[in-house]
Order: C-alpha cells, then sequence, then structure tokens
C-alpha cells in the first residue's frame, strides 16, 4: 500500500509512518518545511515539500499520484492563531480533499478531535480559539463526509498525551471523555486502513481495554 500523509511531521504522523514502513508500505509525509525532512526520513517516509496554506489543488494532487490512501494529520497546533486553526485544521483539511477526489484517492482518514460535533461548537461558554478550532475540525469533517469518493473515515480521539501505546482502546460513535496516547491513535489509524466497513463513518477513541484490531473489527461490525 501506498500512503501519503499530510501533516508528515506531527507526533502521530511520525508514529503512523513508522508502522506502515515497518510493514513494508511505501509512506509520503508532506511537509512544510524542508529542516524536517530527516525526521521523517528516519521514521521510514519519504519527505514532499508542500504548504497546504498556499498550494494549489492541483499542486497537491501531484503528490498524491499513485496514492492508494490518504490520511490528514496536519493542524495548527498549540498557541496558534484563530486565523491558523481556520486555514490548516479546515482549509487545508478541505484543500487534501480536493485534490484526493480528482486521481480518487482512497479511503481517507481524517484526524479530528473528539468534541467536533454541533453540541460542542455552539458553547458559548469554551475559549474562543478553542471553539473555532472545534468548528475547523467540523467544517473538515462535514467536507469529506459529502465526498462519497473518498471513502473518508473520520477519526476523534480523545485526550492526547505521549504515553507509551498499550494497544488497547475503545472505540465507538461516541464515547466518554477520556486519554489516550498518541501511540495508540496511531494503531488505530493504521488498523482503519485496512478496515474499508468504516467509510463514511465517525469513530471515537480513548483508552480502553480492547485491542486495537478487535476494537476496530468490533465497531466495523455494528
Amino acid at each position: 500500500m501506498k500512503v501519503v500523509i499530510a501533516g508528515g511531521h506531527g507526533k502521530i504522523a511520525l508514529l503512523l509512518e513508522q508502522l506502515l514502513s515497518r510493514r513494508g508500505d511505501a509512506v509520503t509525509g508532506l511537509i512544510r518545511n524542508p529542516a524536517q525532512a530527516e525526521v521523517l526520513e528516519e521514521a521510514g517516509a519519504q519527505a514532499r515539500l508542500v504548504d497546504l496554506e498556499k498550494a494549489t489543488g492541483d499542486e497537491v494532487a501531484r503528490h498524491l499520484t499513485g496514492a492508494d490512501a490518504v490520511v490528514f494529520a496536519a493542524g495548527a497546533g498549540p498557541g496558534s492563531s484563530v486565523g491558523r486553526k481556520d486555514s490548516v485544521d479546515r482549509g487545508a483539511a478541505i484543500l487534501l480533499a480536493d485534490a484526493a477526489e480528482s486521481p480518487g484517492v482512497g479511503p481517507c482518514l481524517l484526524l479530528s478531535a473528539m468534541g467536533a460535533d454541533l453540541r460542542a461548537v455552539d458553547d458559548e461558554s469554551l475559549d474562543p480559539v478553542f471553539r473555532t478550532y472545534l468548528r475547523a475540525k467540523l467544517a473538515a469533517e462535514n467536507a469529506l463526509r459529502s465526498r462519497s469518493a473518498l471513502r473518508a473515515t473520520i477519526v476523534r480521539p480523545g485526550l492526547l498525551n505521549d504515553t507509551p501505546g498499550t494497544g488497547r482502546v475503545t472505540l465507538a460513535e461516541q464515547t466518554d471523555p477520556g486519554p489516550i496516547s498518541r501511540a495508540d491513535v496511531a494503531a488505530v489509524l493504521l488498523a482503519l486502513l485496512d478496515e474499508p466497513r468504516l467509510t463514511g463513518r465517525t469513530v471515537e477513541a480513548i483508552g480502553g481495554a480492547t485491542a486495537v484490531a478487535d476494537a476496530v473489527a468490533a465497531h466495523a461490525a455494528h
């Protein structure tokens, strides 16, 4: 399988690149800073330089040629402005979706965020910047859902941490809030790339007691 990951230098993206390369898949990470290329290569990925805030759809589509799947794992990151929350978490995701739809790349996984639903984004008690972030994620989710050819799956992890992965999670369309390691999120993304039955669905993920492969299979069977 040939997989392209947008936001290839992110923590979850690097972990996913390692998992993919270890099992023999070809993985390409899209980055905007050439200084990050060496880290991607160490993770087993080929780095491609493209700024998703400035590139055209045609430019991005050229990087997706021959891909079997695409993962959007980019994000503006903590401390970023309201403008960048919108331009990266929404705008770049939609740009990637448009670029992937043209050559017929699929499946497409969107790494979103727990709380990216209508109840949360309209909660006036939330910090305005965080609310903008959730609204950007929801807009990206809706854009991917509207493109049936992408065969998109939305992944909403809980509170992320950098503890070692346990290989065990809880998956559902809606879970209670809870923590999850980035390593376990990467393992969930890997399993979802191999599970076509979850196309078009939303998966929330937190730490749990069920092995990742079993959790994905059980959720797909519902």
